[in-house]
């Protein structure tokens, strides 16, 4: 990392924390716990309607579509129709019951799965540190790395068992300012991947969209390895990530629009308020429209979604991110046969053509301009959600130092 670099992150952070953010997978945390509550008391049960089929790709694998069930008219099945709906995955002993689409393998999931009762996940983990090639690591930090690479891919191997799409796997974000880092850690997990016959057709690599992960997720694309930009709130790390072949972007809504309600001073969100729009949906709208225009191959997937009225706002892109509280809501919502055709498309390549770009957005990004451009509510929850990962990346490590050997092994 540059010293300019680190300047930035450290002022960055020392104003999240002291604001109290908790960015890092705060939605999952939420949905987490509430399905588990639901699951204890026996009150859990799956949209019915939420049948799945694979869809169309470049790469000919691809999360499912959840398709339309001609039964009953809900606003599910509505939607449905127009983007890929992906609930929110959970972990418990009765996973099966959620049905879901595709899966992510975290630091945070880990934490999840280790305070959880046992469960083969806890096996995954514990066999992980019997791993012998991380025996022969010299320090105690590269056999700490090494655990939480083969914890990471353990767990990984027995979820994508259980998802028809594909699998994302974060890649340490203390990575985050190295690309060179990046691309090897990639590499690494695939050969880990690899020996458990998981492919690496059915794998996404979630790299935070610094520039220099940027620049990874372009050298591992030209590899045919396909990656997830993760931490995009700007337009100009959506387009620079789309710009260097990434398979899958990935928007946070709900935190652009919490941050600009008590922030001011990014000119991006200004722009947006000031015609009337939500910041959020402005950026997914944005970056679908230049993803479009360009004819790139990248998909856009919208998260952080606080309400159905988001997701109204988005049909027509291609992954939406639903926490189950608000999916089992749209189910549970009838819509008489008239009302479908007020459930239209609001992103279309069509629309694409005349979307206005000045000539700042149709540049080719380069390191100079992507910092230029950046914007102050992406410099803040970019360093947020760094410093949480790599929190939680600790702490599992941490937890590693505790039970390390594994019992019986």
């Amino acid at each position: 990392m540059s010293a300019m670099a680190a300047v930035l992150l450290s002022s960055s952070l020392s104003s999240c924390l002291q604001r109290g953010f908790e960015m890092v997978d705060a939605d999952f945390r939420t949905s987490y716990q509430a399905t588990l509550r639901q699951a204890a008391l026996g009150k859990w049960r799956r949209p019915a309607s939420l049948k799945l089929k694979l869809s169309e790709s470049s790469r000919g694998v691809s999360l499912p579509r959840a398709a339309v069930d001609t039964v009953e008219n809900t606003e599910l099945n509505a939607i449905s129709n127009y983007s890929e709906i992906v609930p929110d995955t959970v972990i418990f002993d009765d996973f099966e019951r959620l049905a879901p689409t595709a899966a992510t393998v975290s630091s945070s999931l880990l934490l999840g799965i280790m305070s959880l009762p046992k469960s083969k996940f806890n096996s995954a983990i514990e066999t992980a540190l019997a791993y012998d090639k991380c025996l022969l690591k010299e320090t105690s930090s590269e056999k700490l790395s090494c655990f939480l690479d083969k914890a990471l891919a353990n767990v990984g191997a027995t979820l994508v068992k259980l998802v028809q799409g594909r699998l994302s796997t974060e890649v340490d974000a203390r990575l985050a300012y190295d690309t060179d880092g990046t691309v090897c850690k990639v590499h690494e997990l695939i050969r880990l991947y690899k020996e458990m016959d998981v492919s690496r057709d059915r794998l996404l690599f979630k790299i935070p969209a610094t520039w220099q992960g940027i620049a990874a997720i372009r050298q591992l694309e030209t590899e045919g390895i396909q990656t997830h930009a993760t931490f995009v709130y700007s337009f100009p790390q959506a387009a620079a990530a789309a710009q260097a072949g990434a398979s899958v972007v990935q928007i946070f809504v709900g935190r652009i629009r919490d941050w600009a309600r008590n922030n001011p001073g990014d000119k991006e969100i200004e722009a947006a308020v000031d015609k009337g729009e939500d910041p959020g949906v402005a950026l997914v709208t944005k970056a679908y429209n230049y993803i479009h225009r360009h004819g790139l191959k990248t998909k856009l997937m919208a998260a952080a979604i606080r309400n159905k009225q988001d997701i109204f706002s988005l049909l027509g892109v291609d992954y939406v991110i639903v926490p189950i509280k608000i999916l089992q809501s749209l189910q549970d919502s009838k819509t008489l046969t008239e009302d479908k055709y007020s459930f239209v498309p609001r992103l279309t390549p069509a629309s694409a053509k005349s979307y206005f770009f000045s000539a700042e957005e149709l540049v080719l990004w380069d390191q100079k301009t992507y910092a230029a451009a950046l914007g102050a509510a992406a410099e803040e929850l970019l360093a947020c959600g760094l410093e949480g990962y790599i929190n939680n990346t600790r702490r599992v490590e941490e937890y590693f130092t505790k039970v390390w050997p594994p019992p019986n092994v």
